[in-house]
């Protein structure tokens, strides 16, 4: 199936619960998208459904409206402890949002509870409150999920919950399969009777996901909803009233450009996309403090505790800051986003459509901006012929000033700062060489000493992408960096105890220095048996020993024996069968 017009709820050809129109009215939800016009009445017809939308057309109230249809009209009502409907995304804020809208349509309903299970909080709370409370509509994460059918023996039988189960929705279900949630998904399908309904949305269509279509959904309908005036050959993926622009800038210029902008744009609402959480965490930082009087947060996946209270606080605001990883670029419905800023270009180009949805949602006005160097300009014709998301060059910023040297006195008066910026450069070079574009984003055709420079950097990282490179046009300062003190006093206190700890034992092994590999994983390392023998044995081989070629192919032999018997290939039984199968010589030299 492919498109169905907008309309008001009324001439729906399936009846709404007068309750559900009354809070859509509340809500001032007059209209439906197509998204909805089209779901709405196939799933509550109880039918499959598959579907396609560019991000922001509304697929929540697509799937949420029709599941509390399908759960009004059960002939047999469900108890505290009976799960009717299970919603699963692949994010806790995507399933925060999810739950608001949920529990703004029961709030008409009291015979419905909810219970919303994400990562973030002890899973014994989780338990004891489902226990406590009980739930018929669940919304979590694939990992919470899963977890929770593991928890029998702490009292928590949801395997039994969900034999009641009318209706399974997969939310942003390509994104589940990307973030590695299959594994998780087959098991808690295992857990699901057959006989349901069940949602499979997403923005985007995958291989993988056309086999989750296969073995998931009974004969699904499948619905595509595309932007008016836009050709079936030629499917945009972005929303129509999005202005998307790139922007030329190098690589020393970069961040001062993006101060420029956001202090151009204090009183609008704006995402920062970074590529990686340890720039979020350095650049976030700095400019909390170089943006001044505009509220400015951070959220990256490796946030575990915190992340709920920004993003729910962020949505607040009606002007402000978000400075963000990818974990924000899908289905994270934000009202009011006025600019969507890429500081760098995501890892794969469906990515680069998820963050430039997080604004002109829903019908309203939107822009998103990336920031390009100048080797990556080949870049928009990439995402024009894969993505149909045609770019407009902006300008460059006016009034540019180098704030730098800020940064840089900064990282000077406290370590925190020049940890984290040693981190983000290092994080940032990584993330590059794993970019899913690497014809356009190749490593090689980095500027190292123009992009240290935009980093703010005090001196070089070591990293293995910069052995044997020199960087003429990268002056390091003048300071030991080691004697660089963390403002935290008590963070201080237990470095300077850490280095007389490390003085300490330097000392006492310096005699045997010279037995250590750096920079080697212990498992990698050889012992000095090995080496001994295999430098004994080739000494001898060059002296034209005795030692004829049969010996010297024994004596390989059980070298490679011994290390099958440490890497736990062969256990040691039949390691000493194999070795006392060879002649006595070689037993001597273990």
């Amino acid at each position: 199936m492919e498109t169905a017009t907008d309309g008001r709820w009324e001439t729906l050809p399936v009846k709404i619960n007068d309750q559900i129109l009354r809070t859509l009215a509340e809500l001032e939800f007059t209209h439906m998208t197509p998204v909805q016009a089209a779901c709405i009445p196939l799933f509550v017809g109880n039918k499959d459904v598959a579907a396609e939308a560019v991000t922001g057309s509304g697929k929540t109230l697509a799937f949420v409206i029709p599941l509390l249809e399908i759960l009004l009209r059960r002939e047999e009502k469900l108890k505290k402890m009976q799960v009717g409907a299970l919603i699963i995304t692949p994010t806790r804020e995507l399933a925060l949002q999810i739950s608001e809208v949920v529990e703004r349509f029961i709030q008409s309903f009291p015979q419905f509870r909810q219970i919303l299970l994400i990562g973030g909080s002890n899973p014994i709370e989780d338990v004891e409150k489902f226990r406590t409370f009980g739930a018929n509509i669940v919304i979590g994460t694939p990992g919470r999920l899963e977890d929770m059918f593991r928890r029998k023996a702490d009292g928590l039988d949801l395997a039994s919950c969900v034999k009641s189960l009318d209706v399974l929705v997969l939310d942003e279900a390509d994104r589940l399969l990307d973030m590695g949630f299959e594994a998780s998904l087959n098991t808690i399908l295992g857990f699901l009777p057959k006989q349901r309904r069940t949602g499979l949305f997403s923005a985007t269509q995958t291989q993988e996901l056309e086999k989750l279509v296969r073995a998931g959904l009974r004969n699904p309908v499948r619905i595509t909803v595309k932007e008016k005036g836009v050709a079936a050959t030629s499917v945009q993926k972005t929303p129509a009233r999005l202005s998307n622009f790139y922007m030329v800038c190098r690589a020393d210029e970069k961040f001062n450009t993006l101060v420029a902008f956001l202090r151009q744009h204090k009183h609008e609402k704006q995402l920062v996309f970074f590529s990686t959480c340890a720039c979020v965490e350095y650049y976030g930082r700095a400019l909390e403090l170089l943006v001044k009087n505009v509220p400015v947060h951070c959220i990256h996946g490796k946030m575990k505790h915190k992340r709920n209270k920004i993003f729910s606080e962020f949505r607040k605001l009606k002007s402000g800051i978000l400075v963000c990883t990818d974990v924000m670029a899908r289905g994270i419905d934000i009202p009011e986003v006025n600019w969507v800023l890429q500081y760098d270009p995501p890892s794969s180009a469906s990515a680069f459509v998820h963050r430039c949805g997080r604004t002109a949602r829903i019908g309203n006005q939107g822009s998103a901006l990336v920031f390009l160097l100048p080797m990556e300009e080949s870049y928009v014709n990439f995402l024009s012929i894969n993505q149909k998301c045609p770019l407009q060059q902006m300008p460059l910023v006016k009034d540019v000033v180098d704030v730098l040297p800020k940064l840089k006195a900064m990282a000077l008066g406290d370590r925190a700062v020049f940890e984290r910026g040693m981190r983000a450069f290092v994080s940032y070079v990584q993330a590059y060489a794993k970019h899913e574009c690497s014809l356009i984003f190749r490593v090689k055709d980095l500027d190292f000493g123009a992009l240290a420079r935009g980093f703010a950097l005090l001196r070089m990282p070591r990293m293995p992408e910069l052995r044997a490179k020199t960087f003429p046009d990268f002056v390091e300062e003048a300071v030991d960096t080691d004697a660089i003190r963390y403002k935290d006093k008590n963070r201080e206190k237990q470095r300077q105890k850490q280095l007389a700890e490390k003085k300490e034992r330097k000392v006492e092994t310096l005699p045997t220095r010279k037995n250590f590999q750096k920079n080697k994983a212990w498992s990698k390392q050889k012992s000095k048996k090995d080496r001994r023998k295999r430098m004994a044995a080739k000494r001898k081989q060059d002296e034209g020993s005795d030692v004829d070629d049969e010996d010297m192919k024994e004596l390989l032999n059980d070298t490679r024996l011994l290390k099958r018997l440490k890497k736990g290939k062969i256990s040691e039984e039949d390691f000493e069968k194999q070795l006392t199968a060879g002649s006595s010589s070689e037993v001597l030299l273990y």
